[in-house]
């Protein structure tokens, strides 16, 4: 997949607490770019343009081009830590990307035909288990996400990984840990107030039913 996304980084040699504070409080951001085989190499990048890229959900499934000092690398964000109680990124890795290697990444996944799939027709509700699918694949073959297809799902049904279809050349971490490792994606349930309501039916049926064959006895 070729990159729709490039970053501007500076090589920075301060490290520590202290400089990343400073760097913070110059709106950077302290990161560290690792992997394939070479030195790390600890950059920084302008907080506005990294707090952009973020807003799009692609951002953490695509190879980046990351251009430091003028010098472009291919990457994949592998972490970020973000402020707990404010907007602020507080640092980033970025993973080198090796053409021949596979990559482990965390894609999103899509759910599609919810609003008209059986079970919500039936007056379901949908469950998303899972939101996102950590991935096997070669660079070349890393999808912006995994689609989720609910139409013919009813309710008290689930979409399971092994139901899901991958895209050629990637695969489930998870299932490949062999099997018993399968997984539900998504489900559909009944709303807890008609549950409820069903539950007490039932219930009130029962106790009528009681009745009658105490009546039956005493005659």
């Amino acid at each position: 997949m070729s990159s729709n996304f490039t970053l501007a980084a500076e090589l920075r040699s301060d490290t520590g607490k202290g400089a990343s504070r400073r760097l913070r409080h110059a709106d950077v951001v302290p990161a560290i770019i690792y992997g394939a085989d070479k030195e790390p190499a600890m950059i920084t990048i302008k907080h506005k343009d990294l707090a952009y890229a973020c807003e799009d959900e692609a951002f953490f499934s695509h190879i980046l081009s990351m251009e430091v000092d003028g010098k472009a690398e291919q990457v994949i964000i592998k972490d970020m830590q973000r402020h707990p109680a404010k907007l602020q990124i507080m640092h980033a890795d970025f993973l080198r990307v090796d053409a021949k290697h596979a990559l482990h990444v965390n894609v999103p996944l899509h759910f599609l035909n919810e609003e008209g799939c059986v079970g919500v027709k039936e007056g379901g509700l949908v469950s998303h288990l899972m939101t996102e699918l950590e991935v096997s694949c070669l660079p070349a073959d890393l999808p912006e996400f995994i689609e989720v297809d609910m139409a013919n799902i009813a309710v008290g049904e689930s979409v399971h990984l092994t139901e899901l279809i991958l895209p050629e050349g990637v695969s489930s971490l998870i299932l490949m840990q062999g099997e018993g490792r399968d997984q539900a994606v998504a489900a559909i349930h009944m709303p807890r107030a008609e549950k409820l309501e069903e539950d007490v039916v039932v219930e009130e049926a029962n106790a009528d039913e009681g009745d009658d064959a105490g009546d039956d006895a005493a005659e």
